[in-house]
């Protein structure tokens, strides 16, 4: 290992006695809230910096307490598995704790509908608490930036003004701004990195529809201090993300009034696909799935995949605008 290839991974390699087994359900209690993942039987991975460094040594420690085995690697993958592979898998694993947040959020939410109570909005209001302290521990270990913290983002904020709302006898209103916002004109907008979905549709929507001039910047999620008139976009504390049940796309269309039925029929596909709720079962949503999938896995670089995908959108808006009813 050389110092211009310094260590990207850490590796714990642990053994555990079959006995007593819950020794065994306290260390993987341990390394869950880490935010380590299971790479290959018993060596689990993290990405190497001062804190997860920190944080595997307790959990070699704790092994060897209960009578185990631990050893700490740092390391590069040379072969098998890349990097982006491993990426992906903690991508999977905190999107799949976004997702089990977002589950929770709407039922709060479907709570907050039925109650009028002032005890039980107390209780709605001590429940919301509850999952932004969740959100916050997923948040820490998201090393990644998955993107189902938008989701999870936008339902809380929408629950709590929904809350507020009624704590204080005000009649609810629309989470996304009745009258269009001025259309910006060659702005730099910015995104995370790996665009999916609700960016490629999002970018797409921006350069053809609201700001024809528009530049477009792909950060790191977690790092990016925002620039002199840059507008962020489908990423946390972004001027245009998630609202509620409302992905970004949608968001853009309601910010900028873009009522076109053909733009409201593309919005229902990236918004269930994206929110992975079905809320609206278009029969076109299995295939642009698969083309957007496929776009991903092809086309790392992310400039190479808004070209791809603007060249499915710009057709999928042909056939909407053409089709009887959107």
């Amino acid at each position: 290992m050389t110092e211009s290839s310094p260590a990207r991974w850490l590796l714990l390699l642990q053994q555990l006695p079959a006995q007593p087994a819950y020794s065994r359900v306290k260390i993987w209690r341990h390394l869950q809230r880490i935010g380590a993942v299971l790479l290959k039987n018993s060596a689990w991975v993290l990405p190497a910096n001062e804190d997860t460094r920190e944080d595997v040594q307790w959990v070699a420690q704790e092994v060897a307490r209960e009578g185990g085995e631990a050893s700490v690697l740092e390391a590069q993958l040379l072969e098998g598995l890349d990097d982006a592979a491993v990426e992906a898998l903690f991508v999977a694993a905190r999107d799949a704790d976004y997702h089990a947040l977002a589950e929770e959020a709407r039922a709060l939410e479907r709570d907050s509908r039925r109650t009028v109570r002032k005890e039980g909005l107390q209780a709605l209001s001590a429940g919301l608490a509850r999952l932004r302290r969740r959100l916050d521990e997923v948040a820490r270990i998201d090393f990644f930036s998955a993107p189902g913290r938008e989701t999870v983002e936008g339902l809380l904020g929408a629950l709590d003004e929904r809350i507020a709302r009624a704590m204080s006898e005000e009649s609810p209103q629309s989470p996304v701004a009745a009258v269009p916002e001025a259309r910006p004109c060659g702005a730099t907008w910015v995104t995370r990195r790996g665009i999916h979905v609700d960016r490629m549709a999002s970018a797409w929507l921006i350069r053809r529809f609201i700001d024809p001039d528009a530049r477009f910047r792909f950060v790191p999620g977690r790092s990016h201090s925002v620039g002199p008139g840059e507008l962020r976009f489908d990423m946390f504390e972004g001027e245009y993300t998630h609202v509620g049940e409302l992905c970004t796309f949608e968001v853009l269309l309601r910010r900028f009034g873009l009522d076109d039925g053909a733009l409201v029929a593309l919005g229902e596909l990236v918004h269930d696909i994206d929110l992975k709720d079905s809320r609206f079962g278009r029969p076109e949503v299995a295939g642009f799935e698969r083309l957007v999938a496929g776009i991903a896995l092809n086309h790392p670089a992310d400039e190479e995949r808004l070209a791809r995908a603007s060249a499915v959108l710009d057709d999928l808006y042909a056939i909407f605008t053409k089709k009887p009813g959107g």
